[in-house]
């Protein structure tokens, strides 16, 4: 099932040259950045990584979005370790991912609670379901 924005809050815009070894920029200027495939001696970042980060960061926003309707309040110390996986599916390639959430000091009931809600708020967690593997574990 597709979902259709009901609004545009935001437009992200990359230019990329050269694919997995090559090179990507923000039309703003603020992500510049050196690609290299996954496992080689390159210098630059790689996609998965990129998206680890993406989804951890927007995961932590998520959060933050429910836990005031919630009644609770995110621990300023949160963190999220994404890992993101990269293999072979039949006749293609697919990722996995898999979030560890910190939320230091919370109940684990209630961190579990509040990491469920963000789990379907997230934009990036919306965007996978039913897509790849998601994994996400309170730690």
């Amino acid at each position: 099932m597709t979902t259709k924005l009901e609004k545009v809050l935001y437009t992200a815009r990359a230019h990329t040259t050269g694919g997995r070894d090559g090179a990507s920029r923000s039309d703003d200027g603020r992500l510049d950045v050196k690609l290299s495939s996954p496992g080689t001696p390159g210098t630059g970042t790689n996609p998965e990584q990129m998206f680890a980060a993406g989804y951890s960061a927007c995961f932590i926003g998520a959060m933050k979005a429910v836990a005031g309707k919630m009644k609770m309040t995110v621990p300023a110390d949160v963190a999220v370790d994404a890992e993101v996986d990269l293999g072979p599916i039949p006749n293609a390639f697919g990722i996995a991912a898999r979030l560890k959430v910190t939320l230091p000091g919370m109940e684990r009931a209630a961190a579990q609670a509040l990491v469920d809600a963000a789990h379907q708020v997230c934009p990036y967690s919306n965007a996978t379901r039913g897509n790849i593997d998601v994994t996400i574990t309170v730690v």
